[in-house]
């Protein structure tokens, strides 16, 4: 069986939308597939240039838990992104940067941590894209940027083996704490140090 590792954010489910915006961000300029379009639960209405499913027909999450997503990123270099390009045969764009994919996304409108939050997780689709993630500061990078941008409230960086998860930014600081270590002892002691204006 292969890794799955994953960058993990918390948010409030109103910020799901500037998150889903921000992650279109980091898609390549130009795609082949056409955009899709989302309703998230309360109306909201966002379009993205990913697939769900490997389809592009409109997504209702009016009435679902979870949404799931296919995407294409790009990173900037690094030396642990340009030793995965040369390994995979990928070519920098113009702007230096380096396209990534798939990742997978599966959006939980009720968070497993905290039923009050939503989490986006962005899991990385093969072995050798988990060890990337692993090891590329601009990848953990990109990930903790994406949850100050979204007005997300933390970020983990997890293994998916069920071993504890590493926090990489919360309360807008960029961290490397473990959840089952003296400032976490566990996961309930993460979500109860969340600085949330709206707790």
């Amino acid at each position: 069986m292969g890794l799955d590792y994953s960058y993990d954010i918390y948010l409030r489910p109103r910020n799901v939308a500037r998150a889903l915006a921000n992650l279109a961000g980091l898609a390549p300029p130009t795609r082949a597939v056409p955009p899709l379009e989302i309703t998230l639960p309360g109306g909201d209405r966002v379009v993205v240039p990913f697939t769900s499913r490997f389809e592009s027909q409109p997504v209702d999450c009016s009435m679902s838990s979870t949404l799931k997503l296919d995407m294409s990123l790009m990173f900037d270099v690094d030396d642990a992104l340009r030793e995965y390009a040369e390994r995979n045969g990928l070519e920098p764009a113009a702007d230096g940067r380096i396209q990534i994919g798939y990742v997978y996304a599966t959006i939980r409108f009720e968070s497993l941590l905290h039923p009050d939050y939503a989490s986006v997780e962005c899991w990385a689709a093969a072995s050798g894209m988990s060890r990337l993630f692993a090891r590329s500061a601009n990848v953990r990078k990109a990930f903790t940027d994406l949850t100050a941008a979204s007005g997300g409230v933390c970020c983990l960086f997890d293994t998916g083996d069920g071993g504890p998860e590493e926090v990489c930014w919360v309360n807008g600081e960029p961290t490397w704490e473990m959840v089952s270590g003296p400032r976490f002892p566990d996961r309930r002691a993460l979500v109860a140090a969340w600085s949330d204006p709206e707790r």
